[in-house]
């Protein structure tokens, strides 16, 4: 995965010294260290190599003569590993749905309150058909609440996991998500609760009065 990198710049670590008391100290600095143009452009290649392609190469030929290895921490034999995140490592927004098997049990109540902290807005309802996920949202009119169920209907698309929306009075929607196969919750009603929420909802909210 390819980023785009930021040209990086380092302020030179040694200071400015004018006063010719310090001409023999700055001397001395000046020889033990790099010049700010050198570190300027090592950190420059460091930024385009390390915000570049993720993971690990084998040293070239070239590197291996010149004993680089020698020069730095580590070897250049050592074994390079690129770990790569689990799905838990992600947000519930960013994690896709999953095909469900009937004969895959519900989530349990004490599971689905623990989720319930990573989603906002959202409760559970306890019905005789199983554990189920509310969200109603107050919103300014009839045609507010139109355009949130489109809103909603074009982000949960991909997914393939529906939630059962409702366009209740002149102003409200309810949304109501559950997975009817295993008759109860599954994560990815959790998952689509996420995504759901991260849509843009606060220019369909109802005006606020402004008392003089």
């Amino acid at each position: 995965m390819a980023s785009t990198a930021t040209n990086l710049s380092l302020t030179p670590l040694l200071p400015r010294l004018s006063s010719p008391r310090h001409h023999h100290r700055r001397h001395l600095a000046t020889q033990s260290r790099p010049s700010a143009l050198r570190i300027r452009a090592m950190t420059s290649d460091f930024a385009n190599n390390f915000l570049g392609d993720f993971g690990a190469r084998d040293p070239f030929p070239a590197e291996i003569e010149s004993n680089f290895g020698d020069k730095v921490l580590g070897d250049f034999g050592t074994e390079h590993k690129i770990l790569i995140p689990k799905a838990a490592a992600f947000s519930l927004a960013q994690q896709d749905c999953s095909p469900i098997s009937p004969s895959q049990p519900p989530m349990s109540l004490e599971d689905a309150k623990a989720l319930l902290m990573k989603v906002v807005g959202w409760r559970l309802l306890d019905e005789e058909g199983g554990l189920k996920l509310q969200c109603l949202w107050k919103l300014r009119d009839f045609k507010c609440g139109v355009e949130l169920i489109n809103r909603i209907y074009n982000v949960v698309e991909a997914t393939g996991h529906f939630p059962s929306l409702h366009l209740e009075g002149p102003n409200q929607v309810r949304a109501e998500l559950w997975t009817s196969s295993i008759g109860g919750l599954s994560m990815n009603d959790f998952i689509v609760a996420a995504k759901i929420d991260e849509i843009k909802t606060s220019d369909l909210a109802p005006r606020k009065r402004i008392w003089a």
